[in-house]
């Protein structure tokens, strides 16, 4: 599952001038039309959802509760609207960047959170559709692997609505402090 092949990936981004990553800690998968949690469930398409039916690499970032902006990688083929959340990162650069963008100071709760790490990322909206192959947003591989035994797996958070579909295991998470770099 990508989701979980996401985790040990770096998130980088170039916005305002400044250049902030993180590795990635925590994702939870959505898997399209089928999948009662995800927004493209039976299909449903909208301007905010086209992102999702665009070929895999391009962000599909949206708003939720009004104020805060969630970060997901567009993963399926041309049409199948598959996606992974990005919920938290281990901040790597730009740090003192993330701390202005979040108006706060200290790592704890800096980008631990979907909402935290878009705000820390500088990532919005206005980024959905975006490609994901280099210049403001992108994902690199830096070689770090988390080992299975450091991985837990989980239901996602947020979407009792989808019945049976809440309970699936698509929540992946990566011990704290079980990546070196």
């Amino acid at each position: 599952m990508l989701a979980r092949w996401f985790l040990g990936k770096v998130l980088i981004t170039h916005i305002d001038g400044h250049i902030t990553s993180g590795i990635i800690t925590e994702t939870e998968a959505y898997a399209g039309i089928s999948d009662r949690a995800s927004h493209a469930w039976r299909g449903r398409r909208s301007t905010r959802t086209a992102p999702m039916y665009m070929a895999g690499g391009v962000a599909y970032v949206y708003l939720i509760y009004g104020m805060y902006s969630l970060f997901n990688i567009v993963t399926g083929p041309p049409g199948i609207p598959h996606a992974v959340l990005v919920r938290a990162i281990r901040p790597l650069e730009g740090i003192d960047i993330m701390h202005q963008r979040r108006k706060r100071t200290g790592e704890k709760g800096l980008s631990d959170g979907p909402g935290k790490l878009t705000m820390a990322m500088g990532i919005s909206c206005a980024d959905s559709g975006t490609p994901l192959f280099g210049k403001r947003i992108w994902i690199e591989d830096r070689g770090i692997v988390p080992d299975a035994a450091d991985i837990m797996s989980g239901p996602r958070i947020g979407v009792d609505y989808a019945g049976e579909d809440a309970l699936l295991p698509y929540r992946f998470i990566c011990k704290p402090g079980s990546m070196v770099q």
